[in-house]
């Protein structure tokens, strides 16, 4: 069976890139390393050599945050051992797939990871993902 064995990213879901780039790239241990002001999709490492990230999504779904719901806002990644087989385990244990849903099937990313989401219990987002080899 996979595991997972650490936090790689926390995603949030944004509704302009260029205010929340203009934002984050001042902070300082933060490095944009994926994406920028004119992407969809920014990531920036935590300190150096961390593989620890913070990215930016533009979404529409945080477009309605004042009347919605802040846990369409917020993205956890945990990197497992092997995406497929974690996903299998999921949809195949009775008691897991029952307390979540399923947001997408495994698939490869153009970053260089293979991933799927889920929706916790209460709604979260849980993206489980594996670096590819390059």
């Amino acid at each position: 069976m996979s595991k997972v064995y650490k936090i790689s990213a926390v995603t949030l879901l944004i509704r302009d890139m260029k205010r929340s780039c203009n934002f984050y790239s001042k902070i300082p241990g933060l490095k944009t390393v994926y994406g920028g002001s004119e992407d969809s999709f920014t990531s920036y490492e935590i300190g150096e050599n961390s593989s620890v990230y913070l990215n930016l999504e533009l979404s529409k779904l945080s477009n309605n945050y004042e009347h919605g719901d802040s846990k369409n806002l917020l993205r956890v990644i945990l990197y497992a051992d092997d995406v497929d087989k974690l996903y299998t385990c999921f949809k195949n244990d009775q008691i897991i797939s029952h307390l979540i849903s399923f947001e997408s099937e495994p698939s490869n990313a153009s970053w260089g990871e293979r991933y799927f989401h889920i929706r916790d219990p209460d709604g979260y987002i849980i993206s489980f993902a594996q670096p590819l080899k390059a």
